[in-house]
């Protein structure tokens, strides 16, 4: 294995408690599981692939508890989802330099730390009033987070549900429904560019042991989001840590840029 056997078992009880986490408001976790794996791994090309694979894990249960609970409308999905299924690919199939893919995801890193952060409070304040928008708009804002998300290895619902709250879009359930959807197409395609760029890198043993604590973890988050509960004061100390990876990844590979 790459890690010791003490750094594997906090970095899988790491993912579980993310993954219930992100996934009790539809997200797959990804931004959190870059963090931490910039930790443990030196890899960019792993640290990419794991992110996705646990990603897709965690929001495959998801969409489909959504489903099964009717909060599902792929008729409004749609937009979204055509534009930034090749987006994704395109961004996962680019061949960073290690110092640019650091940088890049430090700054995702800390826009989605502001972005969690965001979706606690937008979460509590959203009225049940919805506005309708423009598809070529949703097309857009969708190819805009997929090109993002495929080029970093995350999922993009972090940034997309939030938008959608601010911009009344539709209820939170059916927004969670939709960014949880919204991280599988991606992750998806994020993976697919990886494989067409010859950039997949999975070590067999961590991988399968962050996959077993997403998915459980993922389970059990949520099934407490459709239980109407949500740790709003975990996912603020979530997001102060996401910051903080950021910034540790800026200070340490920004020079570089110069």
């Amino acid at each position: 294995m790459l890690l010791s056997t003490e750094e594997f078992v906090l970095l899988s009880l790491g993912f579980f408690v993310i993954a219930t986490l992100y996934s009790s408001v539809g997200f797959g976790g990804g931004s959190s599981y870059l963090a931490l794996l910039t930790l443990f791994l030196s890899g960019f090309f792993a640290i990419r692939s794991i992110a996705l694979v646990c990603n897709l894990v965690v929001v495959s249960g998801s969409s489909y508890l959504y489903f099964k609970n009717g909060h599902s409308d792929f008729k409004k999905f749609l937009p979204f989802v055509l534009s930034s299924i090749p987006m994704a690919f395109i961004g996962a199939s680019f061949r960073l330099q290690e110092h640019v893919f650091f940088v890049l995801l430090g700054f995702s890193l800390v826009i989605s730390s502001i972005f969690l952060a965001w979706q606690t409070f937008t979460f509590s304040n959203t009225s049940d009033k919805v506005k309708s928008y423009p598809k070529y708009l949703t097309a857009v804002l969708g190819g805009g987070i997929g090109l993002l998300s495929g080029l970093v290895g995350i999922g993009g619902g972090i940034f997309l549900a939030p938008i959608l709250n601010h911009l009344q879009w539709d209820k939170s359930i059916k927004i969670a429904a939709l960014a949880s959807f919204f991280i599988l197409v991606n992750s998806i395609s994020g993976l697919a560019g990886l494989v067409q760029g010859e950039m997949l890198n999975l070590p067999w043993k961590e991988t399968l042991g962050l996959v077993v604590a997403v998915l459980l973890g993922g389970q059990l988050g949520i099934r407490l989001s459709l239980k109407r509960l949500s740790p709003i004061g975990i996912k603020r100390v979530t997001a102060l840590l996401v910051f903080a990876v950021g910034i540790r990844l800026l200070i340490k590979y920004l020079p570089h840029l110069s």
